[in-house]
């Protein structure tokens, strides 16, 4: 018998631990109007993204969903009006996995809206496999896709008096690295059938989230753009929707005791989007609707830009 007692008290102080810390809730404080401004949301019709368009329509933003799936989206959209009394969201079709759709969804969002005064880099997988252009699916979709994204933007961001670029990365960075040479030789960074291979090419794509965000706070500066990587949290998403059967089976319990739903995990995002005088903060990293001090790896100059760089050359911008 004590040695149940002891278990459980052992259980609960690990719990109270981990709710603390690993899953910690915060709360958007921000109040600045952003009636009639415009924003993107990358993979906007599900978790997070939802939950973030579901936020910023309340609060009177014009809100594009930039997703796949026009059908997911369209519900998502319905959801999102009916919740806020919204007409201001819109569907935009977007293929992060394919450059072509990239290209192809700047043209017409820039062919048919006038400003754009907050681009949200939000989806993102984790998955074994390539996109159409042969890059590894979790670099292609979770960093060279926004990033070419953003840089056809950019002009656009400028115009308007103050904008932000906020793209969700992960502390899932601290366990990156970056391999120039297996990147331009095998169009990835990082293969194989196993799903800590596949993890660790994920931990990598979070870790060019943070440096291509700080990279390009130096290359905005001087300009009125700003732009922000977000923490989300441990967040019950649909993120690892590719995984295993048995991984599902494991990580499930843990999801349901544990993980944040998306809407609180949608906070730092939001933060981010209204919250007034971060903006001498751009480039800086933020968890928990806070800034925090990101590991080495992760605001390294030197790599930063030669990420920026061999991004360039692999979209075919340089």
């Amino acid at each position: 018998m004590l040695h149940l007692i002891i278990a459980a008290a052992l259980f609960g102080v690990l719990y109270v631990v981990l709710v603390e810390t690993l899953f910690k809730k915060s709360k958007c404080k921000g109040t600045a109007d952003v009636t009639g401004k415009t924003a993107i949301i990358t993979g906007g019709n599900t978790g997070i993204g939802k939950a973030t368009a579901m936020d910023l329509a309340g609060r009177g933003m014009r809100v594009i969903l930039a997703c796949r799936n026009q059908q997911k989206a369209e519900a998502a959209i319905n959801d999102i009006k009916k919740a806020t009394c919204s007409n201001d969201i819109v569907y935009m079709e977007l293929d992060l996995g394919s450059l072509k759709s990239v290209r192809s969804f700047a043209e017409t969002f820039l062919k048919t809206e006038s400003k754009l005064d907050l681009l949200i880099n939000n989806a993102g997988l984790v998955a074994d496999g390539k996109t159409t252009d042969g890059f590894g699916i979790e670099f292609g979709v979770n960093h060279l896709g926004h990033f070419l994204l953003t840089c056809l933007l950019l002009d656009r961001l400028k115009e308007s008096p103050a904008s932000r670029v906020i793209t969700l990365a992960s502390m899932a960075y601290r366990w990156g690295k970056i391999d120039f040479d297996s990147l331009i030789s095998t169009k990835d960074l990082g293969s194989g059938r196993y799903s800590w291979q596949f993890f660790q090419a994920y931990c990598n794509s979070k870790l060019c989230n943070v440096l291509f965000t700080h990279e390009l706070a130096n290359r905005l500066k001087g300009s009125n753009v700003t732009c922000y990587s977000v923490h989300p949290g441990v967040v019950k998403t649909e993120l690892s929707r590719h995984v295993s059967l048995w991984q599902k089976v494991f990580i499930e319990p843990i999801a349901r005791l544990l993980f944040l739903d998306p809407k609180t995990g949608a906070q730092t995002t939001l933060h981010c989007a209204v919250q007034e005088g971060i903006e001498h903060l751009s480039g800086r990293y933020f968890s928990c609707c806070s800034v925090e001090e990101v590991f080495a790896n992760a605001k390294d100059d030197a790599v930063a830009k030669k990420l920026w760089d061999v991004s360039e050359q692999l979209c075919g911008l340089s």
